[in-house]
């Protein structure tokens, strides 16, 4: 019964140990992109109608202004020679935004943003007129229009007032249409390349070396963010379906990102230290004020007095001892070190920053 359990414990330790390796493995397609196959950004400038006097004032906004009124000349009413009757609060000029997918074709939906321009308070309730949206040729590439939804709340009184969320900006989803496909085909090109989020000389080597043992000698690593692929005697949309699901484990750099206003500090798994020394602690010294009453035992002799009663404490930290981190200390060994001191994230970037200030850190140390 011993030796099955002896068995039994291995093999559980066997399996959590490849779970483990199997869990650092990624798909490709979750850290490098097909170069070509991206999003591009469109931008246009609209009108929002319909709001409950929360719209750009016109006197203030000459652009809302001059914008309502080409748009009721192309809708055949002339309001030019009656520009000081204008005085509608219900009006807003926009500034809309949104991602072309890639492959999107002409008629498919895409959703859009709707930000205020002007001095409009609320856009909740309005409809965005008929919006062309440009990208950076020029063309356009897509319609917006819609019912505008922000998901704010605003209420006002007359002394106070309550704003949640942004009310200025809101979202219409599936309000554009698209007009303009963005011609490119995977199928016309030989020549594919693999573009690295995260560029590292290893993962694209390692990734290289994947596709080659899968596939052949199709892949070649060109720089740390680009592996060149030739698919000149395959069909480059299969073969991309399968290159894209083939896991690899990447490499990461030793940097460590401490962000001072929040106290957050973030290492990565290959952080190391060199053999170093550590001690902290300061002198802390505590003055407690707590005043007594002293009341006399009769009313008719004495007096009520307050007296004072001071309480000092000097915390010297005496139990705080000098740490010795030898070398090549992991992340686990640093983190157990360091908590075994009683160091708390703020001291704890003070110790960072001196130990690479001594040479001893071997990672890049990024402050923000």
């Amino acid at each position: 019964m011993r030796k099955m359990r002896l068995v039994f414990g291995v093999c559980l330790i066997l399996s959590l140990c490849l779970a483990g390796a199997a869990s650092a493995d990624v798909r490709i397609k979750d850290i490098a992109d097909v170069e070509g196959v991206r999003e591009n950004q469109l931008v246009g400038y609209g009108l929002v109608v319909g709001l409950n006097g929360t719209g750009d004032k016109l006197n203030n906004n000459v652009f809302t202004r001059e914008s309502l009124i080409g748009m009721l000349e192309r809708l055949g009413v002339n309001t030019r020679d009656q520009v000081a009757a204008l005085s509608t609060k219900n009006v807003a000029a926009v500034m809309v935004t949104a991602e072309l997918p890639a492959f999107a074709r002409s008629g498919s939906r895409i959703d859009i943003a709707v930000s205020a321009l002007g001095d409009a308070t609320n856009l909740t309730g309005g409809t965005l007129l008929v919006t062309p949206l440009l990208a950076a040729d020029g063309e356009v590439y897509a319609v917006g229009q819609g019912a505008l939804s922000t998901g704010a709340i605003a209420a006002r009184g007359a002394a106070s007032s309550v704003t949640r969320g942004v009310p200025t900006s809101g979202r219409i989803s599936n309000g554009a249409t698209v007009e303009k496909e963005i011609p490119f085909r995977l199928d016309k090109g030989g020549g594919l390349r693999l573009g690295l989020r995260n560029p590292d000389l290893t993962t694209a080597q390692r990734i290289s070396a994947v596709i080659n043992r899968a596939l052949g000698h199709v892949a070649r690593t060109t720089d740390p963010r680009t592996v060149q692929l030739d698919l000149s005697n395959r069909d480059p949309i299969e073969t991309l379906g399968i290159i894209e699901n083939l896991r690899v484990e990447p490499d990461n750099a030793a940097i460590v990102i401490i962000d001072e206003a929040s106290g957050t500090i973030v290492m990565g798994a290959n952080v190391r230290i060199s053999t170093v020394a550590i001690a902290q602690g300061n002198l802390t010294i505590k003055v407690t004020e707590t005043p007594e009453v002293s009341q006399p035992g009769t009313f008719l002799t004495g007096r009520t007095e307050t007296v004072p009663r001071t309480s000092i404490q000097v915390d010297d930290q005496h139990d705080r001892k000098l740490g010795i981190l030898n070398t090549g200390v992991t992340l686990r060994d640093l983190v157990a070190s360091l908590n075994a001191l009683g160091v708390g994230p703020r001291d704890l970037i003070s110790i960072l920053q001196s130990i690479k200030a001594a040479g001893a850190l071997q990672a890049d140390l990024q402050v923000r």
